[in-house]
């Protein structure tokens, strides 16, 4: 546990480590709140399973269409440059769902429209975090680095809902936006006293974006352990995480709460994120992380398979907290062990596809998911997609050696 500590203490010795954190911390607490907000508004506005599915989707899907070429791009220039803008154009967002929502013309089109526009900026703006985080820890101390920034995010979900909750609740949903907004703006801030020298390429790329663009996905299919990290993560994205883009109605049709139930839940499941991810910060070494990841995903389809059977609000919490620090102890883990794996050249490309993974595929899921709700009704989706995924996690079993020689060793053989 000291040692697990000390890994914790020498990566915040950086400043500029310290600096990114802070404002990571903020940003991602207001990005719960908008979460919150847009599904609690999306649901009071349509009272449909399908509308909650679309929401995440227009959100989600965007890292489909532009997370490659964004991967590209940050291969190229600097990323620090890249999250700064992405940054400028998340507060113009931000302030701008929250002044419609605010003057009482916010549509369910418009939260199309918006959720959209974010989906569409986290597309070059998510990668390039990760590209920065490398950056300021080094190979080093890129395991504690990312179980750390993944610490501080989970803890957003726990003070997020919290919050957005209490400002709905108080305040009403554009408040919440226009909290989400503030937030943005000090993480611009927190970047802009980042002093990190650039990591844009000394000599320009001869090769055009889509040549770039189909080199990462060369790159990723020859590495056999990244390939099926990958794979895994993918498959898991659609069959569990999609889950608690239906909380909101959930919460109204199955449990019969309100708001404030609705954030209590979400509080949970970040809790546990944050126990699942501070735990991953402190153990510090990538070996054997690769059975860790792989055992949470069983862990977390038992746990969905008890939530879609228990149809009482207080038997669903404890099972809320399990999934939280399942997934992100699946997430963290997949994201250390592809990131300690990849060749520095190909990093925003590899991340980028990481992004898709990550964020669209659950996108498709939320989809799907919300659709079925509205013919077999919201548990049964869950239900099916957690037995699913529970046979993923037999076949995953079976390759995890083989994963683990390849993501592992590379931490040793130093690429």
């Amino acid at each position: 546990m000291l040692s697990g500590f000390g890994n914790i203490t020498r990566v915040l010795v950086n400043p500029n480590y310290r600096w990114y954190l802070g404002g990571n911390f903020c940003t991602s607490t207001g990005n719960w709140v908008q979460r919150v907000g847009m599904g609690w508004l999306t649901w009071e506005l349509t009272h449909s399973g399908a509308w909650l599915g679309v929401i995440a989707f227009a959100d989600l899907a965007p890292t489909i269409l532009f997370g490659l070429l964004a991967g590209a791009i940050i291969d190229r220039v600097d990323s620090l440059t890249v999250l700064r803008v992405t940054q400028v154009l998340s507060v113009l967002q931000g302030i701008g769902l929250a002044v419609m929502t605010l003057a009482g013309h916010i549509t369910i089109e418009w939260l199309v429209f918006f959720a959209t526009l974010h989906g569409c900026i986290s597309a070059f703006n998510r990668p390039a975090r990760m590209t920065v985080v490398y950056n300021l820890a080094g190979r080093e101390m890129l395991s504690s680095a990312i179980a750390l920034n993944s610490m501080i995010f989970n803890t957003s979900r726990f003070t997020g809902p919290g919050i957005g909750g209490a400002v709905i609740a108080y305040g009403g949903v554009g408040w919440a936006f226009a909290l989400n907004a503030l937030t943005y703006l000090f993480f611009f801030i927190a970047l802009m006293a980042i002093k990190l020298a650039s990591d844009k390429p000394e000599t320009p790329a001869r090769k055009s974006l889509l040549s770039s663009t189909a080199e990462g996905l060369r790159y990723v299919r020859g590495h056999q352990g990244v390939m099926l990290m990958m794979l895994i993560m993918m498959i898991s994205g659609m069959l569990a995480r999609p889950f608690t883009e239906l909380l909101p109605g959930l919460v109204d049709a199955v449990f019969h709460r309100g708001v404030n139930a609705y954030s209590t839940m979400l509080i949970l499941h970040g809790s546990g994120a944050m126990v699942g991810a501070y735990w991953l910060a402190q153990r510090g070494s990538i070996t054997g992380l690769t059975r860790v990841t792989i055992a949470f995903l069983c862990v977390t389809s038992l746990s969905l398979i008890a939530f879609s059977l228990a149809h009482s609000f207080w038997l669903a919490l404890p099972v809320m907290f399990i999934t939280g620090a399942g997934f992100a102890i699946m997430g963290t883990g997949i994201q250390t062990l592809i990131q300690t794996a990849i060749d520095t050249e190909m990093r925003g490309r590899v991340m980028a596809l990481y992004g898709i993974v990550a964020r669209a595929i659950p996108a498709f899921g939320a989809l799907i998911m919300g659709i079925s709700s509205e013919f077999f009704g919201l548990m049964t989706p869950i239900l099916v997609g957690a037995t699913l995924s529970l046979g993923l996690w037999v076949w995953a079993r079976g390759c995890r050696n083989t994963i683990a020689a390849q993501v592992e060793r590379e931490q040793v053989s130093g690429r």
